[in-house]
This record gives C-alpha cells, sequence and structure tokens, in this order.
C-alpha cells in the first residue's frame, strides 16, 4: 500500500506536503505555495498560447512611433523615425497618415485593411499585396496571398508572387517602447519574373556582283525566367493594436539577401 501523503504546517507559516519518492524511506517536504504558483503558471501559459486574439478596435488618434531600418544592397543603409496615426475607421478600412517623427511637413495620408493588409493596383485592379494578419490570430493558422503582374518594370514582363502566413505564437520580444509578449507571424515567399525580350543587332557585309553590301539583321530572345524568394515575420502585441517589431526581406536568384526593411517600436499612444 502507497505511503500516505501528509500536509502539515512550516515554520514559515506556509502549507507543504510530504511527497513519497523512491523507495519508502525516501520522502521530499515541498511547499504547497509552490505547488500551487507552479500549477497556476502552467495553466496561464496553455491558455496564452491557446487563446483566439481578435481584430483590434482602433480609435481616431492612436499613434505609433517606429524606428525603421532599410538595408539595400551592400552598402544602402538609412534609417529613420516614423509616426503613424489613425485618422478614422470605416467598416472595411483604416485611414492612417505617415510622417517622419518631428517632420513639419504634411503626413503622407494611406489606407489599410482593418487586419492592416496593404492593397495597391495591380494590373488595373486592386489587389492585395500583404497581408500581415487575418484575425482572429490563433498559434498554426495560415493564409495566402498570391497575385501576378504585367510589366511591373523596365526589365520584368511579368512577375508572379505567392507569401504563405503562419501564426507561429506567443513570445517575448524587446523593442526600444519596452518588452512585450506578442503573437509571431511568419511568412516565407517565392517570386519569379519573366524578363522582357531583348535585342540583338548584327551587321555583316555581303559580297556580291555589284560590289560589297552592308546588311542589318536584328534577332529578338527572350532570356530564362528568374527566381527569388522572400521572408516576413510581424511580432503583434493586442494591448498595442499593431505589431512592436516587423521584419522584411527580399532574395535574388542567386541567394542573396538584396533588400531588408524593419521596423521596432519606439512609443505609441492609444487615445481613449
Amino acid at each position: 500500500m502507497p505511503p500516505a501523503r501528509i500536509a502539515k504546517r512550516s515554520s514559515l507559516g506556509l502549507d507543504e506536503l510530504s511527497l513519497p519518492l523512491i523507495g519508502p524511506k525516501i520522502h521530499m517536504t515541498v511547499p504547497m505555495k509552490t505547488i500551487v504558483v507552479a500549477i497556476v503558471s502552467l495553466l496561464a501559459g496553455s491558455a496564452v498560447s491557446a487563446q483566439s486574439v481578435n481584430a483590434p478596435k482602433l480609435t481616431a488618434g492612436d499613434t505609433w512611433t517606429y524606428r525603421v531600418t532599410t538595408e539595400k544592397g551592400p552598402s544602402g543603409w538609412n534609417e529613420s523615425r516614423d509616426e503613424i496615426t489613425v485618422s478614422r475607421v470605416t467598416s472595411s478600412s483604416i485611414y492612417y497618415t505617415s510622417k517622419p517623427s518631428g517632420s513639419t511637413q504634411p503626413p503622407k495620408e494611406s489606407f489599410a485593411g482593418l487586419d492592416w493588409s496593404r492593397a495597391r493596383d495591380v494590373n488595373g485592379k486592386e489587389t492585395v499585396v500583404n497581408k500581415p494578419f487575418a484575425f482572429p490570430l490563433s498559434a498554426g493558422k495560415s493564409w495566402e496571398v498570391e497575385y501576378g503582374e504585367q510589366h511591373p518594370t523596365k526589365t520584368h514582363a511579368s512577375e508572379q508572387w505567392n507569401h504563405k502566413y503562419t501564426v507561429v505564437g506567443f513570445e517575448t520580444v524587446e523593442v526600444p517602447a519596452g518588452k512585450f509578449n506578442a503573437l509571431k507571424v511568419e511568412a516565407e515567399g517565392h517570386w519569379t519574373a519573366e524578363p522582357e525580350l531583348t535585342q540583338t543587332v548584327v551587321q555583316g557585309a555581303e559580297s556580291n556582283a555589284n560590289g560589297v553590301s552592308m546588311m542589318t539583321q536584328t534577332q529578338k530572345t527572350r532570356p530564362e525566367p528568374v527566381t527569388g524568394r522572400t521572408y516576413k515575420a510581424f511580432w503583434y502585441a493586442p494591448d498595442v493594436k499593431r505589431w512592436v517589431k516587423s521584419v522584411e526581406e527580399y532574395y535574388s536568384s542567386g541567394g542573396v539577401r538584396t533588400e531588408r526593411y524593419s521596423q521596432e517600436l519606439e512609443s505609441f499612444k492609444l487615445a481613449e
């Protein structure tokens, strides 16, 4: 018959539980308070990891200031501070302004979806090209953004983009504004580009009975398609109503990172 567990009172006034270990003569005394705290912490951690996060209720005047770092190529590095302020919220969109922090110039006015998704004109149609969140958010949820564009640049006849977003889970992240328990969303993607036709002009001389004549021949060829990859990550803090950190990276067909954009929250003010 297993030994009974004996509850007793310690000299410190804490409830304790005498727990048997291996063998009939070995016992360990563990404070009851320690056991309760451990169980509560475990349950709290499980609740946080399993909870669903709804879309934020934004209000005109909500403001966030970010430290923005831009990296292009081996030497193109720039840092700025951008201030984002909500102007108004409708049933489908968030209208907001953005400007360099401390600037006296008029701000840039933009709009986003209620999930902070970004849309722009693609082939004459408003198309979502970035969707960092798909509320409600919960660990394991995923969604995709895919679109194609004709003649996006002078060198590309077409581009095809595909991003798959996945909610990883809560983790602690530290930024200039402080330390936050944030829900991390990652997105990995690919892009494929069809280059424009290239034109080659070939000249030569031809001899005939009438003498020598010059010949010019034009050849059009299409180079092979090129591909690359993308990576994005967003750390969303429900108490902040927006991400506290973000990273976007773009890689060339050779596997080399060509661009990187990052944001870290420096301060925020929510209108109540």
